[in-house]
């Protein structure tokens, strides 16, 4: 299979980008690296990255931001941050791609346990992962010629505990093995409207 990977350069994406490469051929796409570049908090660079790379069976996205902050010091405009880039980011990833998807094809997104159990800091990005989580179940009711879309939804991934293990406390870190695995289930499996939690609760 051709596989678009956006943000495979990243703590996650690198580590499911080195696995899918032994089988599947892959391009990479991220806004300042890879074999492509787009911004995925704009829809004219999501359409043009596709067009420069035709047709594919599988996009997965492993990319997007949300604000990190006090609920009290949030703005309005805070809150467009995740709103523009992780949710409408990976919605557009979905609404144009499906076209250049092979049937049979696959939209996977990537959410988190914020959606879940969020924790202090996180009002924006918690509200981004369920509403993440909703459009997916939504909206595989409606896609056509057998495309599938899910989200793939970690907890706090064993490579990113020195940085986030802090906003986490008490939480057991995610083998990186097993959250590949859950993009391995999306990809290669036959599910979709799928929410695939790799945590078990914390």
């Amino acid at each position: 299979m051709k596989l678009l990977i956006i943000g495979g350069k990243g703590t996650i994406g690198k580590k499911v980008s080195a696995h899918f490469s032994k089988k599947h051929e892959i391009v990479i796409a991220g806004r300042n690296s890879g074999d492509v570049t787009v911004d995925i908090a704009d829809s004219k660079s999501i359409k043009a990255m596709f067009d420069s790379i035709g047709k594919i069976d599988a996009i997965l996205c492993i990319a997007g931001e949300a604000k990190w902050a006090p609920f009290d010091s949030l703005a309005e405009d805070d809150f467009y941050i995740g709103l523009k880039s992780k949710l409408m980011g990976q919605v557009n990833l979905v609404r144009i791609g499906k076209d250049y998807l092979n049937t049979g094809g696959s939209c996977t997104l990537t959410t988190g346990i914020l959606a879940d159990y969020p924790v202090a800091m996180t009002t924006s990005a918690a509200m981004v992962n369920g509403g993440i989580h909703s459009f997916v179940k939504a909206a595989a009711l409606e896609l056509k010629n057998e495309l599938r879309i899910n989200a793939v939804s970690s907890g706090l991934v064993e490579d990113a505990v020195e940085k986030y293990e802090a906003y986490f406390p008490g939480h057991n870190p995610i083998p990186m093995r097993k959250v590949i695995n859950g993009y391995v289930r999306s990809v290669e499996g036959k599910g979709t409207g799928e929410i695939i939690r790799m945590y078990d609760n914390y």
